[in-house]
């Protein structure tokens, strides 16, 4: 068996959009007011784990498109490059979609996040394989990740080394709470509470700033 390292290397993978709606649900914050850092750095510290790097993936909108919310992402994500976080974005596509309700089906223009989820997946696998990780940190509850954990483990029983991942998520846990209390089949899960999560909240307001240009999609790892 593998030796279990004593000092545990992490690397977090924050999947905006899904952190930000489970939030939404828990805590009940209509924006997406985390600090990416400090919630990555509060789990690692109560792990006993040493976070090393943020990644940071969101779709957004355009200025066209919702030039309120383009204007909030390009800001928060300039505010986490600053910060050391490596961001990756993507422009949201809008498709109609039939929305069925009392007394009959109308359409509605949605949002759609694409490539989101299979870039946090390719850049888990890559850098599983470098050995760049001990543990990756996954805030999401996405469960087509339950296949990049099988992978992980597969790669790590290649590399004869100790190695996971574990899916981070908000939950209060109460009996009436419509919030999902599963993680990533195949992860360890950690629960984020309302309290911890209200610790590491980014009260700056992007709505009220000056737009700036949306920083350019970084280079693939």
């Amino acid at each position: 068996m593998p030796q279990e390292p004593s000092i545990k290397n992490v690397f977090a993978f924050v999947d905006g959009q899904n952190l930000f709606h489970a939030a939404k649900e828990v805590v009940g914050h209509p924006v997406p007011n985390y600090d990416v850092l400090a919630l990555a750095r509060k789990i690692c510290a109560n792990e006993g784990w040493n976070l090393s790097k943020v990644y940071f993936y969101t779709g957004v909108p355009s200025s066209g498109d919702d030039k309120r919310w383009h204007n909030f992402w390009s800001q928060k994500t300039l505010t986490m490059l600053r910060q050391g976080v490596s961001v990756f974005t993507r422009e949201l596509r809008y498709r109609e979609k039939k929305i069925k309700i009392p007394g009959g089906i109308f359409s509605a223009v949605v949002p759609e996040e694409k490539g989101i989820d299979v870039r946090i997946a390719l850049d888990i696998i890559r850098m599983t394989r470098r050995k760049e990780f001990d543990v990756a940190l996954v805030f999401s509850q996405d469960q087509d990740f339950s296949e990049v954990a099988k992978e992980l483990t597969t790669v790590a029983k290649d590399q004869n080394r100790w190695v996971k991942i574990a899916s981070a998520f908000p939950f209060d846990g109460s009996r009436t709470s419509k919030s999902n209390p599963r993680g990533i089949n195949g992860s360890d899960w950690i629960k984020i509470d309302r309290t911890l999560y209200d610790a590491c909240l980014d009260h700056r307001d992007y709505f009220s700033t000056v737009a700036v240009p949306r920083p350019q999609r970084q280079s693939r790892p």
